[in-house]
């Protein structure tokens, strides 16, 4: 008979190969004595395929805010048609905002040329582009807005922090691009540094992230902790999974305050689905995270002896087989089955791997702040507009702007008025800034709005241009 206290999971048995790895993850799940429900939930292709563009289907959301806990095998994404990432969709839904991604050599036995390392990836793991807020503008551009927040950079950096401490690790590494985004990659940037400042037990520094991508492709026992954007550490986490071994044995977790997802960080491999080839390891990681999240540690230990077990026992899949280190070939079942047929067991040259670096829900609230004195001082405007900048400008300038002036147009961020260099190349989106030197009212921007759009002029959007505590809150464009 079956205990009432047995722990739901809600289960996604995913899409491509994901219904095989899934049934191999859960087999070994049940054999070891996992205390848990399944709830299988719909999401994925066949969710799409109903015109579900969120992919997530309306008793799987309801499955998911009963049981807290998902456990996720790779969805397909379809291409085009409006329809948004299932995971972006529960992560921003539920406020899984810490992506969090161990990466671990398992020399000799997987190869690698990096025996040595061991860092975890946190990713911002809500914002930046994968907003996914696009648009067409003209006919020549499109856009993508990339948001970064203080709340939502302080809670994943402290969570960062926070796990370094929990964790014994002794340094946390931020990864930026604030050399060019100076606003957005640079909020992320001082956040890191005011947050650091309460961590002085742990070592923290600053890479550009086109740099530090390189050294952690060569150099990885630099790193400890990498907190990053979302962006980047989609990009970097794969990077070191690979360098490590390889993608298909890395798990993640998606931690938020109530809700958290457990996942591998493979995708679907439509091209091996059904065929028996597919390595489980990196969601049977992630399911063992789950297990240490839910406080099943011994199970959870268990089930990690037996794995590392069978990978130095040369029993290995595809992905990893080779003729030096590998005993036997086994298909997704049998490595499964050989996994369930070693529990008990425990390594004896991987044993450094036993320990566990679970993800807590660590209490990572964003502190109190003053807010600084905002006000309004003018607007950036976009017109599509297919003739030179200076016949733009002579436009403009036909309309009554008082009391703005027209102080630059840029064309994708270079500024091509009041000057401009002849080799530049252009598009049709154009931006004109407007500011004022007197304090304004939106309704002044409506109005000039009105008189721009009542000239002829192809308006595509507008930006309030606003200075918080006398500082300017927008970029110069390029040649400013």
């Amino acid at each position: 008979m079956e205990s009432s206290a047995r722990r739901r999971v809600a289960v996604a048995r995913g899409d491509g190969i994901g219904p095989e790895i899934m049934d191999a993850t859960l087999s070994i799940l049940e054999a070891a004595g996992a205390d848990l429900e399944f709830v299988p939930i719909r999401i994925g292709s066949a969710v799409y395929a109903e015109g579900t563009t969120s992919g997530v289907s309306d008793d799987a959301w309801q499955a998911i805010s009963d049981t807290k806990v998902i456990l996720k095998a790779p969805v397909t994404t379809p291409q085009g048609g409006g329809v948004k990432s299932v995971n972006v969709t529960i992560r921003t839904a539920y406020g899984l905002f810490a992506n969090v991604r161990p990466c671990l050599s398992y020399s000799p036995y997987v190869p690698t040329r990096y025996p040595g390392i061991n860092l975890v990836i946190v990713r911002e793991n809500e914002e930046d582009v994968y907003g996914g807020i696009e648009h067409r503008q003209s006919h020549d551009v499109t856009q993508a807005l990339k948001l970064i927040s203080r709340p939502g950079s302080e809670r994943v950096i402290r969570y960062a922090f926070e796990y370094a401490r929990h964790f014994g690790r002794s340094k946390v590494t931020c990864f930026t691009k604030d050399n060019i985004l100076k606003m957005t990659d640079g909020l992320f940037h001082q956040v890191f540094n005011e947050v650091s400042a309460e961590y002085p037990d742990i070592q923290a520094d600053h890479w550009i992230v086109d740099i530090g991508t390189a050294r952690l492709a060569d150099t990885p026992e630099l790193f400890d902790v990498i907190v990053t954007p979302n962006l980047y550490g989609d990009i970097i986490s794969d990077v070191a999974a690979e360098i490590a071994g390889s993608v298909g044995m890395a798990g993640s977790a998606n931690v938020g305050a109530e809700v958290s997802m457990f996942e591998a960080i493979h995708g679907s491999a439509p091209g091996i689905a059904g065929q028996n080839v597919a390595n489980p390891s990196g969601l049977l990681q992630g399911a063992i995270q789950m297990l240490y999240h839910l406080g099943m540690g011994p199970v959870a230990s268990r089930i990690n002896d037996a794995w590392l077990y069978t990978i130095e026992s040369g029993v290995h899949t595809a992905d990893v087989f080779d003729t030096v280190h590998s005993t036997k070939l086994v298909g997704t079942r049998e490595f499964a089955g050989t996994v369930v047929a070693n529990l008990g067991q425990a390594p004896r040259k991987l044993a450094g791997h036993r320990t566990s670096t679970n993800p807590v829900a660590f209490s990572v609230t964003p502190a109190a702040r003053r807010l600084e004195e905002k006000r309004l001082t003018g607007m950036d405007a976009f017109f599509e507009w297919r003739d030179t900048p200076e016949e733009l400008a002579q436009m403009v300038l036909s309309v009554e702007l008082d009391p703005f002036e027209l102080v630059m147009i840029s064309n994708r961020g270079q500024a091509v008025y009041p000057n401009r260099h002849p080799e530049t190349f252009l598009v049709d989106q154009y931006r004109c800034r407007f500011l004022a030197p007197a304090p304004i009212r939106h309704e002044d921007l409506v109005s000039l709005l009105g008189r721009l759009v009542g000239s002829g002029l192809d308006l595509l959007k507008m930006e309030g241009l606003f200075e918080f505590d006398g500082a300017p809150g927008y970029s110069l464009g390029q040649g400013e």
